[in-house]
């Protein structure tokens, strides 16, 4: 089973209209609601490629009741603790006719300690049932921001396979546990961490520090350019197929699924990386977010360019004579 964490998610308010007047009023709008947040995207994804996951996170108040009533209705299987705080929302304002979006996200809920032992001793027990364990997004709070390292510590220990996607201050923490898997962009880094990755040879070096941090694979991505991946201490250069970007949320998220998939169904790493790849382009050229089904990432993957850097691999053929 593969479960993914997710301790920010996020009440989403869609309005759709056929064309937003930026300067007046905009009126008789569509209003949906919608579950966000990074780990539950990737929950969606993964659902559509009939990989059985399990969502935890925390829910408070009014809108937090709303957010569970959501994943019922998307059969997206969650388990939750309940908090003071209010689950936070967000407005997304959709114009239609000139495929823009525009997000407003509310205020992040506190979480009190008592709440993050509490979520901290069910997630423990979950890790031990589990196969791979997905940390997903940011932490809303201080309080909060121990529960990511804790989890990947404790998957360590278990002997579980972790994914780490996360950014903030307690991504250094993170990367101190060792994570199994990183994906983070590269923005991401040098503002969580406070670095500059602005060359080739600068996030070579990165990804050889991951490593002997005991990262085996890492993969730093960059929108729809070039990036960089690490399979223990190989490196990759990879070229996503280039596409009409709509709405990049969830490029991300969509990408993420791709490799825990590869990794739950036993693929090559190059197997899972050009399917990670492919459904984060096929994911930003459209406005619904991880909503990707198998097939539709079938005239991507062959057009997902992956060159070795530096030392090569040796393959073996190992097939029977």
């Amino acid at each position: 089973m593969i479960v993914t964490v997710t301790l920010n998610p996020l009440l989403e308010r869609r309005y759709f209209f056929k064309e937003v007047h930026y300067s007046g009023n905009n009126r008789n709008g569509k209003v949906t609601l919608a579950a966000g947040g990074k780990g539950i995207n990737v929950s969606r994804q993964l659902n559509h490629f009939n990989a059985y996951n399990l969502a935890f996170l925390p829910v408070g108040g009014a809108n937090g009741k709303e957010f569970r009533n959501l994943l019922k209705k998307e059969n997206i299987d969650f388990t939750s603790i309940n908090i003071k705080s209010e689950t936070r929302e967000g407005i997304v304002i959709i114009d239609e006719e000139n495929e823009k979006l525009t997000s407003l996200f509310g205020t992040n809920p506190e979480v009190t300690e008592e709440e993050v032992n509490l979520f901290k001793e069910k997630l423990e027990k979950i890790i031990m049932n589990c196969e791979i364990v997905v940390f997903s997004g940011s932490s809303p709070c201080k309080n909060s921001d121990s529960i990511f390292p804790f989890g990947i510590e404790t998957a360590n220990r278990f002997d579980k396979i972790s994914v780490c996607d996360t950014y903030g201050n307690h991504l250094s923490d993170c990367i101190k546990s060792s994570p199994t898997i990183l994906h983070n962009n590269i923005d991401e880094i040098n503002q969580s961490l406070k670095t500059n990755l602005d060359t080739e040879e600068s996030i070579i070096s990165f990804l050889n520090d991951l490593y002997y941090d005991g990262i085996k694979q890492s993969y730093i991505t960059n929108g729809g350019e070039a990036f960089y991946a690490s399979n223990f201490d190989f490196h990759f250069r990879i070229m996503p197929p280039s596409v009409k970007i709509v709405n990049s949320t969830g490029s991300g998220d969509s990408f993420v699924a791709g490799i825990v998939y590869g990794w739950y169904k036993d693929l090559t790493f190059e197997e899972s990386l050009k399917l990670g790849t492919s459904l984060g382009a096929v994911n930003a050229a459209r406005m619904d977010v991880c909503n990707i089904l198998p097939e539709e990432t079938d005239e991507f993957l062959p057009r997902v360019e992956v060159e070795i850097i530096g030392k090569k691999m040796k393959l073996l053929d190992v097939k029977p004579r």
